[in-house]
């Protein structure tokens, strides 16, 4: 069965609420041809059992050189997943050339050491909350993405990577280009940036060259200098990932976490009461509506059946995570938000060996954030109406552009 893209993530008439679509689409089968007016097309997965069964398969491939000819033939053998155009990086490879590189960076991402991150990022949350607007109380507002969730998760990011506090605004600035739509940041600016990220990259790494330190830039060039065959393409690439794809997921996180809880008042006053089920709420938030709505292509390397449908050799393969995470035949009443839910075995940070790097990462920042929020800001609303809140137009990555608040005051 062939969908259109109107029925798609990622189109504007769904981002609100791609929910009752993906109900459609599980229902009407295991998964489906589906066809984007870029071109590309893939098989829609969309049932947890078969979600994740396609996400620890090994003969569905990550490596663009096995997807379909008429991609490669219209120049997009490495589609979405490849924004930077760097080449090689964790979400284009297979073991064991994937093994290799993801060792290169996994020493970094131990809970000991992201452990020790807990403080410095619980600082930035109160010091980002201290700087909301307090001055009009019953009418304080601000705007939670600009002013809270991109700023907290660029400077946890840059803490990670290495990235100076000196050069954090130019980083900022094209971090938030290239993560963008073209209508969102106009036209040209996208490639602009990535031409602007890559070379001060490319000078970063010299730099912890003559200047190692305790960050991962500093972690992946020692090792690429020590002979652990990390071309200087690889290297770069590995950045521009770490960067990006720990940049999104977060801000999306909170941005949605937020908006989530805002939705449901009984939940948002549970959390309030029982701040304990933090790490409970972050998981159901991630479950009820993940910020990673699709994980990147995958390419079926021979013929294969899949959920009992049969996807040819080179296909490509899209798996829902969003979709899979409100499967009935999985969990109980999945459309209902409760952050005391007990089973949350969500997907979506993956699995298997594509699992997301950065998970534990995400969830430290995630609850950081919002255990500060529903705290320290009493009186907590929308500013705007539901329906009014504009969405991020990626296939991949969904969450509001924008969270303006009012609140009473800052705690």
């Amino acid at each position: 069965m062939r969908m259109l893209e109107e029925m798609l993530p990622g189109h504007e008439g769904v981002l609100a609420d791609p929910y009752p679509v993906y109900a459609r689409l599980r229902e009407s089968g295991a998964h489906q041809r589906v066809d984007l007016r870029s071109g590309l097309y893939g098989w829609l997965v969309t049932r947890y059992d078969d979600a994740r069964a396609a996400l620890a398969d090994p003969r569905l491939s990550k490596d663009p050189r096995h997807a379909p000819a008429d991609w490669q033939e219209a120049g997009r053998g490495r589609p979405l997943e490849d924004r930077s155009g760097l080449g090689t990086h964790l979400l284009t490879t297979d073991p064991p050339e994937h093994t290799r590189l993801r060792r290169l960076v996994s020493g970094y991402f131990t809970p000991g050491r992201l452990a020790a991150l807990r403080p410095r990022i619980e600082r930035r949350v109160d010091a980002l909350i201290d700087e909301l607007p307090d001055d009009s109380p019953g009418v304080c507002g601000a705007e939670l993405i600009g002013d809270f969730a991109a700023p907290l998760q660029l400077g946890t990011i840059c803490d990670v990577l290495g990235v100076p506090a000196a050069d954090r605004t130019d980083f900022q600035r094209w971090t938030t280009a290239v993560v963008s739509s073209e209508a969102e940041s106009g036209a040209g600016a996208r490639p602009e940036a990535l031409r602007r990220l890559a070379a001060y990259a490319g000078e970063l790494v010299a730099a912890k060259r003559r200047e190692p330190g305790d960050d991962v830039i500093s972690a992946i060039t020692a090792a690429a200098d020590d002979g652990e065959r990390l071309t200087e393409t690889e290297l770069l690439s590995m950045i521009f990932l770490l960067l990006v794809a720990g940049y999104e997921t977060t801000v999306g996180l909170i941005g949605l976490g937020v908006c989530t809880l805002l939705r449901h008042p009984d939940q948002l006053d549970l959390l309030r009461e029982r701040p304990g089920l933090v790490d409970q709420a972050v998981e159901e938030l991630l479950r009820y509506d993940s910020p990673v709505e699709l994980a990147t292509w995958r390419f079926a390397r021979e013929p294969m059946e899949l959920g009992g449908v049969r996807v040819p050799e080179g296909q490509p393969v899209l798996v829902a995570l969003g979709a899979a995470n409100r499967d009935p035949g999985r969990f109980p009443e999945p459309d209902r938000f409760d952050i005391a839910r007990e089973d949350t075995a969500h997907l979506s940070f993956g699995l298997g060996p594509h699992y997301c790097l950065g998970a534990m990462l995400a969830r430290l920042t995630g609850r950081a954030a919002l255990s500060a929020i529903v705290r320290r800001l009493p009186g907590l609303t929308l500013a705007v109406p539901p329906e009014r809140l504009r969405w991020r137009s990626s296939l991949t990555v969904r969450g509001p552009q924008r969270v303006p608040v009012t609140f009473d005051r800052v705690c």
